[in-house]
């Protein structure tokens, strides 16, 4: 397909496949480090619904579940916490990441040290962090589309 068209799709297309092996590699990656699966899930689920997408937080809520990490369903939901200091302290950043990413400071991220986290696992939270907000982000931008579309 060398028409406009044809390149618009193709390049959707390439998208929604990074995008996809995105999500697997943050969500479910083989080295999960110190966010199981289950902690991804429950800090995924948070972000959404800081920022309302029902639909997404029931995505990452079945992911949660199928987890067997049922302790730390208390951090899916925003303030809550589970008791661990550095799970605890990996929501409070998420919460930050998500609703206000421009007040981020390198104090933010000593005070994930000083919880506990390791280096890794803060690089590991910001990955999942960037990608649960791009994906929201994609999604209220077709939201959008659809309703200037339905007009």
């Amino acid at each position: 397909m060398a028409s406009r068209l044809g390149q618009a799709l193709n390049a959707r297309s390439e998208i929604l496949r990074l995008s996809e092996a995105a999500h697997d590699a943050v969500l479910l990656p083989r080295e999960p480090g110190g966010l199981s699966h289950g902690l991804r899930a429950a800090l995924a689920a948070r972000m959404c619904r800081h920022v309302g997408d029902d639909a997404l937080t029931a995505h990452y809520e079945s992911y949660l579940a199928h987890s067997g990490d049922l302790d730390l369903a208390a951090l899916a939901r925003p303030g809550g916490g589970c008791g661990d200091p550095p799970h605890d302290a990996m929501a409070r950043h998420t919460d930050l990441l998500t609703l206000s990413p421009r007040e981020a400071t390198r104090q933010d991220i000593a005070a994930l040290k000083a919880a506990g986290v390791s280096e890794g696992d803060i690089v590991r939270l910001s990955e999942l962090a960037a990608f649960v907000n791009y994906q929201l982000r994609v999604l209220a931008g077709i939201k959008l589309l659809k309703e200037v579309e339905a007009r």
